[in-house]
């Protein structure tokens, strides 16, 4: 694509966020890799991959609005209060991460179309082994229905994708990560960009200017790595979609 920086392997190195592109709104820069150190740099500067072919170029952005939340501050409608009382729902953190993945590509499968490519599932993998990658488990009974992940840097969270397979499971996840959250000081959650669903919850909209300044605040060498749950580790054969 035209109009934008084509980036080597090596050095990792991006242009600045606000060099990207009004339209696409948010396209900064092509090519780099999908390893663990890329995608670090990346997050920590405000910058998310999204290509939707693992055959072309690995395209990366950042969008002049964010769509962000506070923790604790989630949207709470009284039929969700409800679910969160009545819903039969149990949450894990980390117990089935790869299985979460699985789930939120095949969502977008079904959809419109996936970003969630099969190296874009390998490389957030490799960044949950490294203990920087999280998932929140939604369970009926013995059979996961809902979830989502993201990455945890300092004491922000970058929300990534979530699913459901029952009614209100993404929003049940969601709401766990909040609380969470909140019980670990957590400043922000990230949700990239704007949707109806995530706005139903309470994300609002925020400046690429604005979230920058509150990334440079944000200290990484305090990020909480590891397991969110290892009281809960399991391996994948025992989890069902």
């Amino acid at each position: 694509m035209s109009g934008i920086p084509l980036l080597p392997v090596h050095p990792i190195r991006f242009p600045e966020p606000c060099h990207a592109l009004d339209d696409p709104d948010g396209l900064l820069a092509a090519g780099g890799a999908l390893t663990v150190e890329w995608l670090l740099e990346a997050y920590g500067r405000g910058i998310f991959p999204w290509f939707e072919n693992d055959e072309g170029p690995i395209y990366w952005w950042c969008p002049t609005v964010r769509g962000v939340t506070i923790p604790g501050e989630m949207r709470i409608t009284r039929s969700l209060a409800k679910r969160l009382r009545n819903g039969g729902f149990t949450v894990t953190f980390d117990r089935c991460f790869d299985e979460v993945i699985e789930a939120c590509a095949k969502l977008r499968a079904s959809s419109v179309g996936t970003w969630i490519t099969p190296k874009m599932r390998q490389a957030y993998r490799e960044l949950h082994a490294t203990g920087v990658a999280h998932s929140v488990e939604v369970w009926w009974e013995d059979t996961l229905v809902g979830g989502l992940y993201g990455l945890a840097l300092g004491h922000m969270f970058f929300g990534e994708s979530m699913f459901a397979q029952r009614p209100d499971a993404s929003k049940v996840a969601f709401y766990h990560l909040h609380q969470q959250l909140q019980a670990w000081n957590f400043s922000l959650i990230d949700c990239q960009m704007m949707n109806p669903h995530l706005e139903s919850m309470g994300v609002v909209p925020m400046p690429r200017e604005k979230f920058l300044a509150l990334l440079e605040k944000n200290d990484l060498s305090q990020s909480r790595l590891g397991p969110w749950d290892r009281s809960a580790a399991t391996t994948s054969s025992e989890c069902k979609l």
